[in-house]
């Protein structure tokens, strides 16, 4: 019996999940004056969901949900070393994309609780630092 390799375009219900919520987060940045520059980039030490910039500012945003808040919710799940992820890859975009190198930045966290089709949306500017 041979098998069919895994399809690697195929979505998963979990990334179907997380590209709609991404998707709401970038309208809700977008009505907010946030430029759109990239979206789910990727390098070896993980994604950033959407890069954006905020006036001169380079914004590096994390979207984050959980239907059910009993392990802190969304944002909480953004542990320190979700952070030192998001801070290497963010230093890849920047090594990637060196126009971008002199650019101020920020990490922001788009978190959304609740249930999928009335969540709650909470925006953490600046929700964590690079040192």
């Amino acid at each position: 019996m041979t098998r069919t390799p895994p399809n690697p375009t195929a979505k998963t219900p979990r990334r179907a999940t997380g590209d709609a919520f991404e998707a709401l987060a970038l309208k809700h940045l977008r009505r907010a004056g946030l430029k759109p520059v990239a979206r789910n980039f990727h390098t070896r030490f993980g994604e950033i969901d959407l890069v954006m910039v905020d006036g001169d500012t380079l914004v590096f945003v994390e979207v984050r949900y959980r239907r059910d808040a009993g392990h802190g919710g969304a944002a909480a799940s953004v542990t320190a070393s979700k952070q030192a992820r998001l801070i290497r890859a963010a230093q890849g975009f920047l090594t990637a994309h060196p126009r971008w190198a002199a650019a101020p930045c920020r990490f922001d966290v788009v978190s959304f609780d609740g249930e999928r089709l009335a969540p709650r949306l909470a925006w953490l500017r600046d929700a964590f630092q690079a040192v």
